[in-house]
């Protein structure tokens, strides 16, 4: 597998959705018109610069985006826990236009799109981003590769990118399973509910031990799934997992 050299450039924000109570989305365009080179499953390193143009501190993020789309998209928690402190992404009080600095891309988490022909994807939270850079790849590149995902979120109002799971559905014939972990009485949700376990893997993907697996999420979501997949017989190499959070 190609390994993209790391390198380092300016992006401008280019738009800011507010996607779900937590979680907005955030799209940038390369300053030089030059888009940075990365396989679907990849992450940066991306960092604002303040009004006295020091850089700030980088913060990691997995690129939502497919390689061949010049807009760079992420998905950004609003705020979250640090240390007892609540921190708010930066994102929410950029100006449109304003300038960031992109390093990257890094990490091993990976889709080798050319070779893996029955995929499950089980993501957790925000942790689908990457998901959505490999299947948008695949519809840009017209791939027949079999693909199940499964989706943990809390509420059914959690779910990013809704509509765009259903319309590559239709597109790419792919088989989605989401399950929400905090069903509320008023959620009028009809879907699956609670924890993605050995049982809901096993009974809504049937045929898991033929697809190569790729999780991402939180530690404990991670270690929970790679522990479920251990018990269920999954081959440790046919196995790859990025943490976040």
């Amino acid at each position: 597998m190609v390994k993209e050299k790391i390198i380092e450039k300016k992006y401008q924000l280019y738009e800011r959705i507010d996607e779900t109570k937590d979680v907005i989305i955030v799209k940038f365009k390369p300053e030089n018109g030059q888009p940075l080179n990365f396989t679907p499953g990849m992450f940066i390193m991306i960092s604002g610069i303040d009004e006295t143009g020091k850089v700030r501190e980088a913060r990691a993020f997995s690129i939502a985006s497919d390689p061949l789309s010049p807009i760079l998209e992420l998905y950004a928690v609003k705020e979250h826990p640090l240390l007892g402190v609540m921190h708010r992404t930066f994102f929410l009080d950029a100006k449109i236009n304003s300038t960031f600095i992109v390093k990257g891309p890094y990490g091993q988490f990976v889709f080798d799109i050319n070779n893996d022909k029955k995929v499950l994807l089980i993501a957790g939270g925000t942790g689908v981003a990457p998901f959505m850079s490999f299947l948008k790849h695949m519809d840009a590149t017209s791939s027949n590769i079999d693909v199940v995902l499964m989706y943990s979120v809390r509420f059914p109002t959690d779910i990013i990118r809704k509509d765009e799971i259903k319309e590559f559905e239709k597109k790419l014939n792919l088989k989605t399973i989401i399950t929400v972990t905090r069903p509320q009485p008023n959620d009028n949700w009809n879907g699956l509910t609670g924890h993605i376990d050995s049982n809901m893997i096993k009974t809504q993907c049937t045929d898991f031990l033929e697809r190569k697996v790729y999780i991402c999420g939180p530690l404990a979501f991670v270690k929970a799934m790679q522990d479920s997949l251990s018990s269920l017989g999954a081959k440790k190499e046919n196995v790859k997992a990025d943490i976040w959070g």
